[in-house]
């Protein structure tokens, strides 16, 4: 299986376990992902950004501080509202795993507007986040093919 239809998979997989969406950033230096996969609904990244969440995101706060994973639901130190306010545009429920290797750190958070993630659907979110988190370590091995669909994709994409 080659590195591109792997990272293809886990994203796909990724996509039917957060069925509201999903932000991963890849590689985060100087706060600066090299990559930023993004798939929550377009109102709610405007919303997101209009009010500058990312600043004061109880998951982004996690990500940074912390490895492994952890449901939002256990996320309490929320003053401004950054999870009621997902949960008002249907982000009610998610889980951010986080991962820190090689002096990189790479975390995702994602979503469902109906239950919990189950235990078994966040081991397969985490393994999706450190496959792509070790896939993407070194640019210059990716292949062509891998470096060109994750640039697509990406919200932000930095070669630096």
């Amino acid at each position: 299986m080659s590195d591109t239809h792997a990272m293809r998979e886990r994203l796909e997989t990724a996509g039917e376990l957060a069925p509201a969406g999903y932000a991963v950033a890849f590689h985060i230096r100087y706060s600066a992902p090299t990559f930023l996969l993004q798939t929550y609904p377009k109102n709610w990244i405007a919303y997101y950004s209009l009010h500058a969440l990312v600043m004061a995101d109880p998951t982004v706060a996690w990500g940074f501080a912390n490895e492994g994973t952890c449901r939002w639901s256990d996320l309490t130190d929320d003053p401004s509202r950054v999870m009621e306010r997902a949960a008002e545009h249907g982000l009610k429920y998610g889980v951010v795993c986080a991962i820190d290797s090689e002096d990189s750190r790479s975390f995702g958070s994602f979503a469902r507007s109906d239950r919990e993630f189950t235990d078994a659907e966040i081991a397969a979110l985490a393994d999706g986040v450190a496959y792509m988190h070790s896939a993407t370590r070194k640019m210059d091995t990716l292949p062509a093919e891998s470096l060109e669909m994750l640039g697509n994709m990406s919200v932000n994409y930095s070669k630096g």
